[in-house]
């Protein structure tokens, strides 16, 4: 063989060696790329016809009002708890809403905003009212309303992890910065007018007036509407809760 062509030969059989070569190495230390699930995020109702009443910031004494209120119009509505829920009444109110039927759900232990916070912190914003909620009631809720509304990746990504979906909103009765019942139970007769095919309708059940004027007011306006008065769960048409069991006997343990 000419001295040219084992020259070729050889660098041809180098090539295919090192080719090889680079072929282990990279099967023994693969390189994976991190992919980080971001949790549904839930702004509107998607079955036609159905109204979420939704109530922040409880539970409150004013939440046995808000209750009576819903049932006397055969509406479900749905309760994001926050703080520490641990307290005698407030936990006998939790279980009250859940007993008659209501939906429960978290708004985080101190109501702080979640995109200002770290990943555990984050996590443990949301562990602590899950916690409480399966000691209070015995389910673990699948969804979570973050405070002010206010989300970024990162909280989306924790959601998913605890298997949650986040939950906002796409009508505001604009009880927590300040509107009168008149100026809420102005807006809902506007948004009524208008005839969505869904509401998903934001209340803060602290409000003395939200529970005892523009909630009755708005549940007569939207039954004579014609709008179906379901929970978040229902109106999207997915399981309210991650595990449903029995409640907890009070212990040392219910402690904020």
């Amino acid at each position: 063989m000419p001295p040219s062509l084992r020259h070729l030969r050889f660098v041809m059989i180098l090539q295919a060696f090192v080719a090889l070569f680079l072929v282990a190495l990279t099967s023994s230390s693969p390189v994976v790329e991190k992919r980080q699930t971001l949790a549904r995020v839930i702004t509107k109702c998607t079955k036609p016809n159905t109204v979420a009443l939704t109530f922040d910031d409880g539970p409150w004494v004013y939440l046995y009002d808000v209750s009576k209120a819903l049932i006397a119009y055969n509406a479900t509505g749905t309760f994001f708890f926050n703080g520490c829920i641990y307290d005698a009444d407030e936990a006998k109110r939790v279980l009250y809403a859940y007993q008659k039927g209501h939906q429960v759900a978290s708004h985080t232990w101190s109501h702080s905003d979640l995109t200002t916070l770290s990943w555990d912190n984050i996590h443990d914003e949301m562990w602590r009212v899950e916690q409480a909620l399966q000691k209070i009631v015995g389910v673990v809720p699948a969804f979570m309303r973050p405070p002010y509304g206010n989300y970024n990746d990162l909280v989306l990504q924790a959601s998913a992890v605890r298997n949650q979906s986040v939950v906002i909103w796409d009508f505001d009765s604009e009880d927590s910065i300040g509107a009168t019942p008149a100026q809420s139970e102005s807006d809902y007769d506007q948004i009524i007018s208008k005839h969505p095919s869904t509401i998903l309708a934001l209340n803060h059940e602290i409000h003395e007036t939200t529970a005892h004027q523009v909630l009755p007011y708005a549940l007569d306006k939207l039954s004579k509407a014609g709008y179906n008065m379901v929970s978040v769960a229902e109106c999207v048409g997915l399981p309210a809760y991650q595990f449903i069991g029995s409640p907890e006997i009070r212990d040392s343990t219910w402690h904020c």
